[in-house]
């Protein structure tokens, strides 16, 4: 315990320096913006965002990066009550009965609720993060090859299982992925691969380009697809900001619920935010015997639920990041990116080599989250504004900024076209409705997987085996299997899809 407050002293002394403040409030600033902004989201920004990185240091970039992220949870939720537009994914649910509360001029006490909901979850992730990153860092020290290997194993399996839609589909994209990850250098014998000849490819695919391409220019191109009536802005007067007695009775056992759920679901992988928002949504209205207001009508549970959930879900998603190396979504590949960038080896040692970064990374948390709901709370008014810019006008200037990003990566203009080709992949895969997310998961993971097989092999003489007689190794592998047996049952795999349909 003892040990746990140093750290946090640490972390604190980190994360109040100017620099990193104004980084912190910067992130949260841009985060919520970018999650008001129907279409854009917190993997898209900070891909755009990953070129700029390297003029800063480690810690401010990653507080920055951090807090676009959690503030991109909260600004999601904005859309989805005021105009029932979820600026970010995980805020589909929200919307359902926060838009209702809206129409019924019941706005304030939805956002009022979400808000204040996304803060108490926050910080009980925060602070499970900071409880059980160091022991499971000790854990991360007993990981060889062998077992990283195993680990990524459990981790694709993992994403495969709970990746929202079609189980084929999502295996469909890990593939890809873990194909697309294979165009580089060969690690071991420094000789080409995949790259055609074309010097570019040789040293692979940039990460950037990829997430920016499906995720940035995809969007863009779909929301382009779509009739201009089905943006229909809602800017009824929010009155009333403040929710009644009844109104907190009824939301907080769901607030309690929901940030329960999200703190064990983020650490998933594959999970993180939506998933925590659909089963927390699923949960409610399976609990709620006699609701005083029925659910999809306006039911507050409906918002304090699901809101908690991703928000607690988006943050304890960080501790396989910070103490495995090992990203359980692709907003923490993003990060796993921006780490590598500044020349920090994700895994383990970042505690040990890195405390500074660790507990600033963690106690500029805490802060972000203060400041998230100084900030949002007062600027209803002004993101409703913002909502009325016409996307003609909008949609220019995030391609802009995405090109000119893409070329300041090497000054280099295949980048930028390599985004573009994969826009136009985003855009079908958006047509077929294929989660992107787990192509991310396995173009991230592919060489690293490569190379600790290669590792364990090497080290085992090419024995196989050696893989099932190291213990946690057998173990993982045991669990990923499990994992396949689970989700093959007929029962369990008509729950996942009932619970992966959009809630009506």
């Amino acid at each position: 315990m003892n040990e746990l407050l140093n750290n946090l002293a640490l972390g604190f002394s980190v994360a109040f320096s100017l620099q990193n403040l104004a980084y912190a409030f910067g992130g949260a600033l841009l985060g919520t913006l970018i999650g008001v902004l129907p279409g854009l989201g917190p993997v898209a920004t900070i891909a755009m965002l990953l070129p700029s990185i390297y003029a800063l240091d480690a810690t401010p970039a990653l507080i920055m990066l951090a807090g676009i992220y959690y503030g991109a949870q909260y600004g999601g939720s904005t859309t989805a009550i005021l105009i029932n537009v979820p600026g970010e994914s995980s805020s589909v649910v929200t919307a359902i009965d926060g838009y209702a509360m809206a129409r019924r001029g019941r706005a304030g006490p939805a956002l009022a609720a979400a808000g204040l909901g996304s803060f108490f979850a926050g910080c009980v992730g925060t602070l499970i993060i900071a409880a059980f990153a160091p022991p499971l860092t000790e854990v991360a020290f007993k990981f060889g090859p062998a077992e990283y290997f195993s680990l990524m194993v459990l981790g694709l399996i993992g994403a495969v299982v709970l990746a929202s839609g079609s189980l084929v589909k999502a295996i469909a994209m890990i593939i890809l992925g873990l194909l697309l990850g294979q165009i580089n250098t060969d690690v071991i014998s420094g000789v080409p691969r995949y790259s055609f000849d074309i010097p570019e490819l040789t040293d692979g695919i940039s990460f950037v380009a990829i997430a920016m391409g499906v995720f940035g220019f995809g969007e863009i191109i779909a929301n382009l697809g779509r009739p201009a009536e089905h943006r229909e802005v809602f800017t009824k007067d929010v009155k009333g900001l403040w929710p009644t007695k009844k109104d907190f009775q009824d939301a907080w056992p769901a607030v309690l619920r929901g940030t329960a759920l999200g703190s064990v679901l983020g650490i998933l992988p594959g999970g993180g935010a939506l998933l925590s928002s659909f089963a927390s949504y699923t949960l409610e209205k399976k609990i709620a015997k006699n609701p005083s207001v029925p659910f999809g009508q306006g039911a507050i549970q409906g918002v304090a639920g699901p809101e908690s959930a991703n928000n607690a879900g988006a943050q304890t998603s960080f501790i396989p990041m910070l103490t495995l190396g090992i990203p359980p979504n692709a907003v923490m590949a993003l990060m796993v990116g921006a780490m590598t960038i500044k020349g920090i080896q994700p895994g383990p040692q970042v505690m040990t080599s890195n405390p500074d970064l660790f507990w600033g990374l963690i106690a500029s948390m805490w802060i972000g989250n203060a400041m998230l709901i100084v900030l949002n709370l007062p600027l209803i008014g002004i993101w409703i504004k913002l909502l009325t810019v016409p996307y003609r006008f909008l949609f220019p200037a995030i391609v802009c900024f995405c090109g000119i990003g893409l070329y300041t990566l090497n000054n280099n203009n295949f980048d930028v076209f390599i985004a573009a080709g994969f826009g136009v992949v985003g855009y079908v895969f958006y047509k077929l409705g294929c989660e992107p997310a787990p192509l991310l998961l396995g173009f991230i993971l592919g060489p690293m997987m490569e190379e600790n097989l290669r590792r364990a092999l090497l080290l085992s003489r090419g024995d196989w085996g050696t893989f099932l007689t190291r213990p946690l190794s057998a173990a993982l592998l045991i669990a990923a299997g499990l994992m396949i047996v689970v989700v093959m049952l007929p029962a369990i795999r008509s729950k996942r899809e009932v619970a992966f349909q959009d809630p009506d």
